[in-house]
């Protein structure tokens, strides 16, 4: 089935949800589970993600079908960019390839000149040599004036991207002053190349839910809603608020970006019918930003107390074996997205002051420009053997791999989106009964000093770090110990939290039943 088809309903469900998610769904375990546990409950479930390339995919997640959709981005570049500035760098190649064609040229012109020059000399003929030499003036005169023209284009990029000059900052303003909400569509255009990829998909599956993940599919999620209300189906929204958006680094480098995202968000919000997020203090402050009629539930990202027969049989990667190390090396392990401010450098910097450890960073991207500045710094320290950088393995896996490790580390920087929160890899941690080194974000820090399952240092505090290290791997048992207290992992699981998201679907949908219900006729149905 292409990605673009829509989907029969084939089989009785309590009704159709479409999941909306701006990445690729491998490597997002939230929206994996979700989508699975969903079907699982008797939901019929069609999960859209973006595709990498320009090829859309489809393929299962238990009962509920993923589709990847291709989504072209000539939006993501401004207007602007594709205009000469004739009055702020007049000497600028218009935008596009002109200007690195003209210099490679240039380039070839004076390097066909300099071998005929070789070749005039070596058959001793004055007269070539000086029926050269005006050409070759003439070209070493462009190739000056070239090159100027070319590097005036290139800082011109610069300045366009940097968006910090007085008249930038001007219109940017003047559209958030005059639009306010919808100045998004002035300041990230790029927004809408996510709606004309999905609008139409989602139409065509005529869903009775929309659960939208996060900011950018919220605005896709509510244009759809409100296209299917005009229509006369009374189809629901569910906003699923990953992050504080307003608290986030962003990773767009553009200053419009974040603003844009900003706005973008404000304009939706009050169209979702239920809001989902993954902590009570993000659930309070969305509620107070957004003006929300209820408080948000809290899903939990929690990882899988169980796994299907299938996946249990799957054999799971030995982390060890992958590092090469044995059961009495001391290992610790970081498993999860990978930038400067989750502060992966801290434990690079440790491995000089701690000789028997080894570390392994589980990344997304094992050759990204941040792992292999991490690389280039342990060989530089001399650790380079002590240091292992590892690719995801299945969500399913993430527990019973990590598992093999001495501790696990979270050493994240202060942001307010660290401080509100206990992430995955928190719970994939605690799972595994790993000891924990954790930095000292506010969230996190008090929930491992409230059950002593790991040590908290001071964020970027190596010296502290090193302590808390130390202290760990010095009396492991003790902080093992800690997830055998009643009941504490058994509500950091993702059936607990699977549950609270089906009451969400079953109080918009109530003509739907419920989940225990449908897991009860499934086991029937099985048996």
């Amino acid at each position: 089935m292409s990605a673009e088809n829509p989907a029969p309903r084939t089989r009785a469900t309590r009704g159709r949800i479409v999941m909306l998610v701006d990445n690729a769904v491998n490597g997002d375990s939230r929206v994996q589970k979700e989508a699975r546990s969903a079907a699982e409950a008797g939901w019929d479930v069609v999960l859209l993600g973006k595709a990498k390339g320009k090829k859309g995919q489809t393929w299962q997640i238990g009962d509920a079908e993923v589709r990847l959709l291709p989504v072209p981005g000539p939006l993501f570049r401004r207007r602007h960019e594709y205009r000469r500035a004739v009055l702020r760098s007049p000497l600028a190649y218009r935008p596009g390839p002109l200007a690195a064609y003209r210099r490679q040229k240039v380039k070839a012109r004076r390097a066909d000149l300099n071998v005929r020059l070789i070749l005039a000399r070596r058959e001793g003929s004055p007269l070539a040599r000086l029926g050269l030499a005006v050409p070759r003036i003439a070209a070493r005169f462009l190739s000056s004036w070239v090159e100027l023209r070319y590097r005036r284009t290139k800082a011109l990029e610069e300045r366009r991207k940097a968006m910090t000059s007085p008249l930038d900052r001007f219109t940017t303003a003047f559209w958030r002053r005059t639009m306010g909400d919808r100045s998004w569509r002035r300041l990230d255009p790029h927004l809408w190349d996510y709606e004309l990829a999905y609008a139409r998909v989602v139409d065509d599956l005529e869903p009775d839910l929309i659960h939208a993940n996060d900011f950018r599919m919220l605005g896709v999620g509510a244009r759809a809603a409100l296209r299917a209300r005009a229509k006369g189906r009374d189809v629901k929204l569910v906003w699923d608020a990953h992050e504080f958006l307003p608290g986030i680094k962003p990773w767009n480098p553009h200053p419009r970006w974040h603003v844009a995202q900003c706005a973008h968000e404000r304009e939706y919000a009050r169209h979702a019918d239920a809001v989902t997020t993954v902590s009570d203090t993000l659930a309070g402050m969305l509620t107070e930003r957004h003006h929300l009629a209820e408080r948000p539930t809290v899903v939990l990202n929690a990882p899988d107390a169980q796994v299907s027969p299938e996946q249990a049989a799957e054999p799971v990667p030995d982390l060890r074996e992958l590092c090469e190390v044995g059961t009495d090396t001391p290992l610790a392990v970081y498993s999860g997205a990978a930038a400067p401010q989750r502060g992966l450098d801290i434990m690079v910097e440790s491995l000089p002051r701690l000789p028997e450890l080894h570390v392994a960073f589980v990344v997304p991207n094992t050759t990204s420009d941040y792992m292999r500045t991490l690389r280039a710094r342990a060989e530089e320290l001399e650790v380079g053997e002590r240091l292992h950088i590892l690719p995801y393995v299945p969500h399913y896996q993430v527990v019973r791999f990590l598992s093999a490790a001495d501790l696990g580390v979270i050493p994240i920087h202060h942001w307010p989106n660290h401080e509100i929160a206990l992430i995955t890899k928190f719970f994939e941690y605690s799972h595994a009964r790993l000891p924990l080194v954790v930095s000292d974000v506010k969230t996190m820090s008090e929930t491992v000093e409230r059950t002593s399952q790991g040590e908290v240092f001071r964020a970027e505090d190596l010296e502290d770090f090193v302590r808390a290290v130390k202290s760990v791997l010095g009396d492991a048992g003790r902080y093992r110990g800690a997830y055998d207290a009643p009941g504490l992992l058994d509500q950091w699981t993702w059936e607990a939290q699977a549950d609270r998201l089906d009451e969400v679907y079953t109080r918009l949908l109530p003509g739907g039943g419920t989940r225990r219900a449908a897991l009860r006729a499934t086991e029937e149905a099985g048996a």
